[in-house]
């Protein structure tokens, strides 16, 4: 699975507080709603602290998380992490075991509404409620992810406005007696009382699973995970010193309703109501989250023929995983049917303990592997340090657990060593980058991980401080005249580039052919791209070489989706970088592929007329606008001023000045001359502007 072709890709529709609603959502439920009586029962009033030792247990996690998730935004998360840098038996083990631990977690939450349901309906049936509204939820998630967050982000506000009346009013009526004796259960009591809670955050990372149907991932992915994270923090720590201050502890320890129990001293039963509302709304939160969290397990491991093909089939409309999601409702209505649910998932979440833990050794391993197109849009702090805690403590809490889950763990990873040695070994060829960790000590390494993560690189696309946009703006264009071959296409961008850095022509020519020759240049839907990095280099250049009749190539492709070295190539993009900078030239060179590959590019490429019209088809969306300056058109004004006298809307500038043949970067005091064309860069509300101020007769904009 080097590259995902557009069609098999599922939908980036995810915005920023769609994650943080998914990432909430699965995050307040039983651990607010259920787990503070029976957690103060073992940590006495300390229970708030312990809810804070289980968060900071839980740091290392989300952030190593959050790193793999910016740099590969893959359905899958936990799995996929492990799979790309352990190797496809940890990958196996650890996506079965976490569709599993969902598939009980969603079984679980279903069944949780019944503990405030039998408040008010004691005999009202629980399990047929359970199995409709699994129904519901899957439904509703074959609709699609935006959808499905859509409903999401509706109960997490009204739930979130719940609990935060419910905290503040609670705050004004706390009994200080009941904080007396304070550490009188123990450190040891406490600490132990934080692997109990620890499973209210676990649920947060599960965001990572849908991390392909992210927009910007790398931004979104990064700011939703973690204020969910601070949000649960503050929720769990006001919510249980709320739970300490209004209960006495013969009525809160072992509840299993403390939230409608404080509800009630508060505001009667019109407060125990609502309250039995927003626990209604938090297990409706989780349910429908964990069901859209699992099915992508299936998914992912599907594509990369760990289970059966037939879970990667997507709907047409939505793109959304249609087996995968069946059989997942279905599993959670067979353990809704069959078995105990409040009991098995319990048992899960040493398992989860357990990744979280290999979480940390991914990133280790990643960054070990010193692969350039491994390129996360966030770097957890304080490495290894921070991993290495992050290795450890969970295995702490884990053998605090006691022995049932401990015993559930070892079975969870027996069974998916049993189905990746019986079943799937035989269908992979891959390994993990820890390969190319021993590679750096001399040993074997995986090339396709390589290939694999640039293709990534090409679907996350550019980060806001790459120089994309002036890159194509410096860009030279030549066009290729009759039959030239390869050889000759070279050597004429080697020789723009050679006088534009002033450095010797025959080297780009031995750098762009020796690339070709070992298979470096990526060619694909008729175009190439030869490329290279230097150590002389300060800002990117590229050249861009137009053949009409086309030119054979004999390369191998590492970054484009198909093979067809044997068709003729009609775009050359010749990219140059600076050494020190290997992730911007594969970002760069990745935004140029992934252009490229649209279908009306070739269209457009063989048909424009001139460079400006060229450089168009290749910016990015109304981030670019190109003014020509001319008497008689109302950019006439600006003609004979100087840049910096040149009122332009905030956020825009003018980066390249094209006087001639010369192509100039220019200074606050250049003097604008008829006929110059300017290329200028801005915000989309910015160029929109400037079209609307100076015409369209002398303005291109970016379509």
């Amino acid at each position: 699975m080097a590259v995902l072709h557009k069609s098999k890709r599922l939908k980036k529709e995810l915005s920023l507080f769609q994650v943080y609603a998914l990432a909430t959502g699965v995050t307040l439920s039983s651990g607010f709603f259920l787990l503070p009586g029976l957690a103060a029962a073992k940590a006495g009033p300390a229970v708030t602290l312990s809810y804070l030792i289980a968060a900071l247990h839980f740091v290392p996690a989300v952030f190593c998380m959050v790193e793999l998730s910016t740099a590969m935004p893959r359905a899958g998360g936990i799995y996929y992490f492990l799979d790309r840098s352990i190797g496809p038996l940890l990958g196996t083990i650890g996506g079965l075991g976490t569709w599993l631990a969902l598939i009980l977690k969603t079984a679980f939450a279903l069944i949780g509404i019944g503990a405030y349901v039998g408040l008010f309906l004691p005999e009202f049936p629980i399990k047929p409620l359970a199995v409709a509204f699994a129904v519901i939820f899957g439904a509703l998630n074959l609709s699609g992810a935006s959808k499905a967050s859509k409903f999401q982000v509706i109960l997490v506000i009204g739930l979130l406005f719940i609990i935060l009346d419910f905290s503040g009013f609670g705050l004004l009526h706390l009994k200080a007696k009941h904080f007396t004796d304070y550490f009188a259960k123990g450190f040891d009591s406490i600490y132990a009382t934080a692997g109990l809670v620890y499973i209210s955050y676990m649920g947060l990372t599960n965001i990572a699973s849908v991390s392909e149907e992210v927009k910007n991932p790398e931004r979104n992915l990064t700011l939703g995970m973690m204020l969910a994270l601070g949000t649960a923090v503050v929720i769990y720590g006001v919510g249980t010193t709320v739970m300490v201050g209004i209960l006495p502890p013969a009525e809160f320890h072992n509840n299993l309703t403390p939230v409608t129990a404080v509800a009630q001293k508060l505001g009667g039963s019109v407060g125990a109501i609502v309250m039995t509302i927003a626990a209604i709304l938090a297990f409706f939160s989780v349910s429908n989250a964990a069901i859209l969290s699992a099915s992508r397990y299936p998914l992912a491991m599907s594509r990369d023929h760990l289970l059966p093909r037939f879970f990667r089939f997507l709907t047409k409309k939505h793109r959304t995983p249609k087996i995968a999601i069946y059989i997942t409702v279905a599993l959670i209505i067979l353990c809704l049917v069959l078995f105990e649910p409040t009991r098995i998932a319990k048992l899960a979440g040493a398992f989860q303990l357990l990744l979280f833990a290999l979480s940390s050794l991914a990133v280790i391993i990643m960054r070990e592997s010193h692969l350039a197109s491994y390129d996360p849009g966030y770097r957890s702090p304080l490495y290894p340090w921070m991993q290495i805690v992050g290795l450890i403590a969970p295995l702490i809490l884990i053998l605090k657990m006691g022995i049932a889950p401990i015993l559930f763990t070892i079975a969870l990873v027996i069974a998916g060593g049993l189905w990746y040695f019986f079943y799937a070994r035989k269908r992979v060829n891959r390994s993990g980058a820890i390969y190319h960790v021993f590679a750096n000590l001399g040993e074997r390494r995986y090339i396709g991980l390589d290939r694999e993560l640039r293709g990534i690189l090409q679907e996350k696309g550019l980060r806001q401080e790459d120089p994309f946009d002036m890159v194509i703006a410096r860009a030279k264009f030549i066009d290729a005249k009759g039959n030239v071959a390869f050889e000759d296409i070279v050597q004429q961008a080697a020789v723009q580039i050679g006088h534009r850095l002033n450095q010797p022509v025959d080297m780009f020519v031995r750098e762009f052919l020796n690339g070709t020759r070992v298979g470096a240049t990526p060619v694909s839907h008729g175009i190439a791209l030869p490329h290279t990095r230097l150590p002389m280099l300060e800002y990117p250049e590229l050249i861009m070489i137009r053949s009409k009749q086309g030119v054979v190539v004999d390369v191998t492709d590492d970054l484009l989706v198909d093979h067809d070295v044997d068709n003729p190539v009609y775009a050359f993009f010749f990219l140059v970088s600076p050494e020190k900078k290997p992730r911007q030239h594969l970002r760069l060179l990745a935004q140029i592929a992934e252009r490229a590959t649209d279908e009306d590019f070739m269209h457009e490429w063989l048909d424009c007329d001139c460079e400006h019209e060229i450089k168009e088809i290749l910016h990015r969306d109304e981030h670019f606008i190109y003014l020509i300056l001319q008497k008689e058109t109302r950019t006439a004004s600006i003609i004979g001023k100087t840049v910096r006298d040149v009122d332009l809307p905030a956020g825009c500038l003018i980066e390249i000045v094209h006087r001639g043949d010369d192509v100039q970067i220019p200074r606050d005091d250049t003097v604008l001359m008829e006929e110059d064309r300017l290329t200028i860069i801005g915000g989309p509300l910015g160029i929109q502007n400037i079209h609307q101020q100076y015409g369209e007769e002398t303005v291109t904009m970016i379509l």
